[in-house]
């Protein structure tokens, strides 16, 4: 079987770092935004919600849209929207003209996310495309933890405001690439209509199918157990560790170890072990950390490095499970690959702006809070796992 063009996996992986640059880079921003615009820390919370309802609401079109059109046409626009929106950030005033700017940035930020794995299976299958994704998972793992850093350097030389104009640098830079680099994986006659009937179909026969559910669902909550610790970062590393702006590698930094490590393994288990044995193997070892991690919690208050252990330990078996389970998604819908990347990043962003707008401001007040969410997400997501077992080849 072929491999992947030589580089694609970092363009690939660029275009779907997007998503963790423009939720993480500003985290440590988020007390000095309430000063400047004169907003609640709840308010500063809702650009994350203004970010990812929209984000979750465009994903649901971008793969619909790279089916008909093609994948570089959709992402050569949605980039440069995302430049402009990044602008309008960096220039607003108030708290209601970021909370626009953020939706714009979440209507065009998600489509790197959905057309490159429409564009992995494109040009690949088999263990290739395994592979190819864990690539892609081990160079996007470094988002999470680079963005906050580098937004925490931004933001004590030059403000807040410079972080959103490094990310439409990020979105210039990365339009130029595409348009340089991208070839178009989908050729005409396999481009699909946009004619609304047809369209409605297509998303009812996605959305209608239990396994489509079941894997995406659970990937949505198994992740949470982890995203939820990004959402609350501020409070987890600022309030209950005691850390400064600049310290937000010590829980992006051993998550990103912890995600590597996981794509690692999965590429290494492709062509050894089916996709059901992996991401039997990726539960086990977040059922592990887990509950390691409500232990120490319930033993009292864990200090540094004790605190982020479990998590490292948690987002490995997550990113061990998330690849064949991407794939399988996928391969449910040999042709539409993009509708159904498109769908299951919707279901998953829903899932995430619930848990940005909700559920986190509840965890967050303590430590202990944020472990038994972690274990309750987990719970949910072996429970929706295994009401329709997928497929394991």
């Amino acid at each position: 079987m072929r491999e992947a063009p030589r580089g694609l996996a970092v363009l690939l992986a660029a275009m779907t770092a997007i998503g963790p640059f423009s939720i993480d880079a500003y985290l440590p921003s988020f007390p000095a935004i309430g000063a400047d615009l004169a907003a609640t820390p709840v308010e500063v919370q809702q650009t994350l919600t203004g970010y990812m309802l929209p984000f979750a609401f465009m994903t649901l079109w971008h793969g619909a849209l790279a089916d008909a059109l093609g994948r570089r046409r959709v992402l050569l626009v949605a980039m440069a929207m995302y430049v402009l929106a990044s602008l309008a950030c960096a220039l607003a005033g108030r708290i209601e003209v970021l909370w626009l700017g953020r939706a714009l940035q979440g209507l065009s930020a998600g489509a790197g996310m959905v057309v490159s794995r429409a564009v992995v299976r494109d040009i690949l299958d088999g263990p290739p495309a395994q592979r190819l994704m864990a690539r892609i998972g081990m160079l996007f793992a470094l988002a999470p933890a680079v963005a906050p850093v580098i937004g925490g350097w931004i933001h004590s030389a030059f403000g807040w405001q410079a972080i959103f104009v490094f990310l439409a640098i990020y979105g210039v830079l990365l339009w130029a690439a595409i348009y340089r680099w991208l070839p178009e994986t989908l050729p005409r006659h396999a481009r699909q209509s946009l004619h609304p009937l047809q369209l409605l179909h297509a998303y009812r026969s996605v959305f209608g199918r239990p396994a489509f559910l079941a894997l995406s669902g659970a990937v949505a909550l198994h992740f949470n157990g982890f995203f939820i610790y990004v959402l609350s970062s501020p409070v987890f590393l600022m309030q209950h560790l005691g850390v400064s702006e600049r310290g937000f590698l010590w829980l992006f930094g051993p998550a990103t170890a912890g995600l590597m490590a996981g794509s690692f393994l999965s590429s290494r288990l492709a062509g050894r072990l089916s996709h059901g044995r992996t991401m039997i193997s990726g539960y086990v070892i977040m059922l592990a950390a887990a509950a390691g991690n409500l232990a120490i919690n319930l033993a009292g208050e864990p200090a540094l490095p004790w605190a982020v252990l479990p998590i490292a330990i948690y987002v490995t078996g997550t990113a061990l499970a998330m690849t064949s389970q991407n794939l399988l998604v996928l391969d449910l819908f040999p042709e539409r690959r993009g509708l159904a990347a498109s769908c299951q990043s919707t279901l998953q962003t829903g899932i995430n702006a619930v848990t940005a707008s909700t559920l986190a401001p509840l965890a967050w007040g303590s430590m202990r809070g944020l472990s038994v969410a972690m274990a309750v997400f987990l719970a949910l997501s072996i429970l929706l796992a295994s009401l329709r077992p997928p497929a394991t080849s």
